[in-house]
């Protein structure tokens, strides 16, 4: 009797020791981490390290801690090439959260699609990134979204400025990255629809210190309103610069205009800028109130420097997490079916996931869940 209680004793030991010794889930995290991306993409990986966090304090998934493997892609297609062949073939992620823009995604994903392997595109919002890999040439899809697409934020955006604000001249600025190309032409065709024909279509460079050439074409055009596709540095050189020429015009855009180097490097010249936000940094739910909390808890901060990109961080880990519970499994095929027909509502803090993709939808983020944002006094409100 002795012996079998001292075995019994070793066996329930053993199974402890293996419990917490259990090989962790490694998940991928590839974003920018330095540059003028920065924001979205430190705060896509905060965000998601708290619902790791959350996760594995409660048991983490199928028995086994989840693990972020983190990889800065410096907002380079060709360093998001390296990082997401280093992150398959090496760290053997078994799914990956990341990309903020557009053309990493574009070059970088189809490493993810040939290896079978999921990846949740958490902020980046080029409108063809779901569609790279689609029927007939392809017959499923390994790539998913958990941001706002360009074809939704185009429409609000003209909708903003034509339906709703009654303006019938406006310019466009926009990058020169596949971002800011892609999403000028989705403004262009919103805009097409309304009967508007823009009076200055204007392109500029990252790290452009000066639009006055850009403006100078847009204001000697008449326009009423300033449309732009870009990121939070060079977005806050337009909004100086209008200032400089003593031109004040609303600047209505992508949601980057809510990014935290926008809103402090334009300062006041930022205030009454409008975006589309998926999340604005407002407790007006407990689970948002949460989140919001833990984040400035975990990282000492009061403003995130992205809020939607550290929600949509935040929910892809929990999107994931559910599909490989469901699939039971961490097989790419398997997690892909499972993220396509998700049984349970998954809490999140954008919104409440129901049945959120399936095998020929893979956006997670339906037009309703848009709201526009404003630029006020340094922080980012529901537009009114």
């Amino acid at each position: 009797m002795k012996f079998l209680k001292m075995t019994l004793l070793a066996t329930a030991m053993l199974a402890s020791l293996s419990a917490v010794a259990a090989d962790p889930i490694k998940i991928g995290m590839s974003g920018p981490f330095t540059g003028g991306s920065a924001p979205m993409g430190v705060s896509m990986r905060d965000g998601a390290k708290l619902a790791v966090a959350d996760i594995n304090a409660k048991g983490g998934v199928l028995g086994r801690p989840l693990q972020l493997i983190e990889r800065d892609d410096e907002a380079k297609n060709e360093r998001g090439v390296q990082v997401s062949q280093e992150l398959i073939n090496k760290e053997k992620v078994v799914a990956t959260i990341g990309f903020a823009n557009t053309g990493v995604a574009l070059a970088s994903q189809r490493f993810y699609q040939e290896a079978k392997i999921p990846v949740m595109n958490s902020v980046a919002t080029g409108s063809v990134i779901t569609h790279q890999f689609v029927a007939p040439e392809y017959k499923d899809n390994y790539v998913f979204r958990t941001s706002a697409n360009d074809t939704i934020q185009s429409a609000m955006i003209v909708d903003e400025a034509i339906t709703k604000r009654k303006f019938t001249k406006v310019a466009i600025l926009a990058d020169s990255t596949n971002y800011g190309q892609l999403g000028r032409e989705d403004l262009e065709k919103a805009l097409s629809t309304k009967g508007i024909k823009p009076v200055a279509v204007e392109k500029y460079n990252i790290k452009d210190v000066d639009m006055t050439a850009q403006l100078l074409k847009a204001k000697q055009g008449g326009a009423q309103v300033v449309l732009t596709y870009g990121i939070g540095p060079e977005l806050a050189q337009i909004a100086n610069g209008m200032e400089k020429l003593n031109w004040h015009v609303p600047i209505i855009g992508s949601w980057p205009l809510s990014m935290g180097n926008f809103i402090d490097n334009a300062g006041k010249n930022g205030d009454g800028a409008r975006m589309p936000q998926t999340f604005i940094q407002d407790g007006n739910t407990p689970k948002r109130k949460a989140f919001i909390e833990a984040y400035q808890k975990a990282y000492k901060v009061d403003r995130m420097p992205s809020a939607v990109s550290a929600a949509q961080g935040y929910d892809s880990v929990y999107l994931l997490a559910a599909a490989i519970k469901q699939a039971g499994t961490t097989d790419g095929v398997k997690v892909r079916e499972a993220l396509e027909s998700l049984k349970d509502k998954v809490d999140g803090v954008v919104t409440t996931y129901d049945k959120p993709f399936s095998h020929d939808d893979h956006e997670a983020i339906e037009p309703d869940l848009v709201h526009m944002g404003e630029v006020k006094n340094g922080r980012i409100l529901l537009a009114k």
